[in-house]
């Protein structure tokens, strides 16, 4: 898992620097409960609520970079907006199930996708970051709210 040391030497060698948004960002992604993602508005009225002075803008673009570091992963939710949470080691991947009508989401492990992904990206000379798939679907409880009566 990332740590705020290992942050800092990912960024020096990139030429940015760690700045005290940075790492706050980071320990609050690294503190957060199991299969709990943030948006950037949730990050943000979190670090308002904190009394911490950060524009979304500000929140936006760190995001983005640490995402585009490995550190976040990016994630497409039901809601319409993307969602973050940390980039967990591999044996830690996961995957997402979510309902399109409550937005409940459900974490589950699949190694073959994460070993399909991992192939896909050494044959044709990418370095893997990240691979996860996303599965849309109705839960069962908004399935039985969509029965006739």
């Amino acid at each position: 898992m990332y740590t705020v040391s290992s942050l800092k030497s990912e960024l020096n060698e990139r030429g940015w620097r760690l700045t005290p948004q940075r790492e706050t960002i980071l320990q609050i992604f690294q503190n957060l409960p199991k299969g709990e993602h943030l948006s950037a508005e949730d990050l943000h009225n979190l670090l308002v609520e904190d009394g911490e002075a950060i524009s979304l803008s500000t929140i936006y673009r760190n995001l983005k970079l640490m995402s585009r570091m490995g550190i976040l992963r990016e994630l497409e939710l039901a809601e319409g907006h993307k969602h973050y949470e940390i980039n967990q080691p591999s044996p830690y991947h996961h995957h997402h199930l979510i309902c399109v009508r409550c937005n409940k989401t459900i974490e589950f492990k699949n190694d073959s996708i994460l070993k399909m992904g991992a192939k896909t990206a050494q044959k044709e000379g990418y370095h893997l970051l990240d691979c996860q798939l996303t599965i849309h679907a109705i839960c069962p409880g908004c399935q039985r709210s969509l029965l006739p009566v």
